[in-house]
């Protein structure tokens, strides 16, 4: 039998990188072999902050977003977001909504989804709690349960786990795909327009 591998794709669910990829991402998911399974892991852009995020930062975020338009064509943002919401360098609370979705079943990547579409076409800010409710009552999760769980200690240590996990691996960025069989791992160069790039590699290895 065939030893079963593991394709980790770390991320953050506010990474705007991430939003470009997730496309590319899901039809490489769609066509992996039998043998390779996907597994998200939680890298954690930036720890929990009230603060403000500074004007310098904002614009640099807005050029990444026209940076990302170029460079992988048909990714959409709704800019309205830096002038309706008061942004914060705080993505976090947003990983932890992942974590706390998915303890009420296989809700992992829709709530990614639903983070993603909130922030990127919507223009709400998954920074903040209320908005990380209403998408789990979106979704059809037990809304008071998620909120107990979203700041939860346990919920952080799970945080903290995948975060450890991913400097482990020597991940410092993201998208960031690996390969693990055994006690192989090998790093997987992310193509975010042609799928058949990744598989490619994959199957090369």
């Amino acid at each position: 039998m065939r030893q079963e591998s593991r394709l980790y794709y770390f991320h953050d669910p506010m990474c705007s990188w991430c939003w470009a990829f997730s496309p590319t991402l899901g039809e490489v998911e769609a066509r992996l072999p039998g043998h390779i399974r996907l597994a998200r892991i939680l890298g954690g852009l930036a720890p929990d902050t009230d603060e403000p995020m500074p004007m310098a930062m904002r614009e640099r975020l807005k050029g990444i977003w026209r940076t990302i338009q170029v460079q992988v064509p048909g990714t959409a943002f709704n800019f309205s977001y830096w002038e309706t919401r008061t942004p914060r360098r705080s993505t976090y609370r947003a990983c932890r909504a992942v974590i706390a979705a998915n303890r009420q079943g296989d809700h992992e990547r829709a709530m990614i989804e639903a983070i993603q579409r909130a922030y990127y076409l919507d223009a709400r800010n998954p920074s903040d709690r209320s908005t990380l409710e209403a998408l789990a009552g979106e979704l059809g999760l037990d809304v008071e349960r998620f909120g107990l769980a979203l700041d939860r200690p346990d919920t952080q240590a799970e945080l903290e786990r995948q975060i450890a996990f991913s400097r482990r691996l020597g991940v410092s960025g993201f998208p960031t795909l690996v390969l693990v069989s055994g006690s192989q791992w090998q790093p997987i160069e992310v193509d975010y327009n042609h799928p058949e790039a990744i598989l490619r590699q994959l199957s090369n290895l």
